[in-house]
């Protein structure tokens, strides 16, 4: 009874925590790693389990989005060639270098993010011209390489810095650029960084299955609803999630530091 319990457990952690993350976004690591860090789990074995466990959300959503075919397929790969060198870089390193200060750091530019967009009435509401030139490309893709980055290390709620980045920067609205973020950073860059922890750490299979399930079901959901109310309440979810994510890494790191 005991393992029944545990199972349904991460499987309604997982459903809630994903199901949010696909309306907003990104930040399914808010509900999701701290309950498997509270469950027992070692952090760099809790991180793993959640990496390959948050795959499942890209899948669900992108069995979704990919029905509106709404997505450019070369934009879309330019984000990986970006995005997935940073991701590869960062989950190489981030067992080895202290986390604290990162965690803090990310916490605070993250709460900086849903701030911004709510002092943005506007911001992701309407679809406008993307930046051109050559040096706007370079900042816009070297920015995905640095989000890249800390998606492959820190984990928490870099999705939701892709999603601002692909309205503030590329012009989409909030509704497009959470397709791209869950289908791209959900399952590729997701995918990739699980890899990479996989070889380095253990993962908790045994409760890999339960989560993979919730994480489907609610990376699917999460998209439907997205796509059926449209970008404003994809605003004020990703905002909502942005600030309860940035105050959760700031504890969390704060934590550690006076541990």
């Amino acid at each position: 009874m005991e393992l029944i319990a545990e199972q349904i457990g991460l499987f309604i952690i997982s459903v809630l925590a994903n199901g949010l993350s696909a309306l907003a976004g990104g930040g399914a690591g808010l509900l999701q790693l701290p309950a498997l860090l509270f469950l027992g789990l070692a952090f760099a074995t809790a991180l793993a389990t959640h990496k390959v466990a948050s795959v499942a959300l890209g899948v669900g959503a992108t069995f979704r989005h990919i029905r509106e075919k709404k997505l450019n397929p070369a934009f879309a790969l330019s984000i990986l060639a970006a995005g997935l060198p940073g991701v590869i870089l960062g989950a190489s390193v981030i067992l080895s270098v202290p986390e604290s200060w990162a965690r803090i750091a990310l916490g605070v530019l993250t709460t900086a993010l849903g701030v911004y967009s709510r002092l943005s009435p506007e911001l992701g509401l309407i679809k406008k011209e993307p930046r051109h030139g050559i040096v706007s490309m370079m900042v816009g893709y070297g920015v995905l390489f640095a989000i890249g980055f800390l998606n492959g290390s820190i984990t928490s709620g870099t999705g939701l810095f892709v999603t601002l980045w692909l309205v503030v920067w590329f012009g989409l609205d909030y509704q497009r650029a959470v397709a791209y973020t869950l289908i791209l950073v959900g399952l590729f860059w997701n995918g990739f960084g699980a890899i990479v922890l996989a070889l380095q750490t253990p993962v908790k299979w045994e409760w890999v299955p339960a989560l993979v399930l919730g994480a489907l079901i609610g990376g699917y959901v999460g998209a439907h609803w997205s796509i059926a109310k449209g970008s404003r309440l994809v605003k004020k979810a990703f905002e909502w999630v942005t600030v309860c994510v940035g105050l959760s890494l700031i504890y969390d790191g704060v934590t550690k530091l006076g541990g």
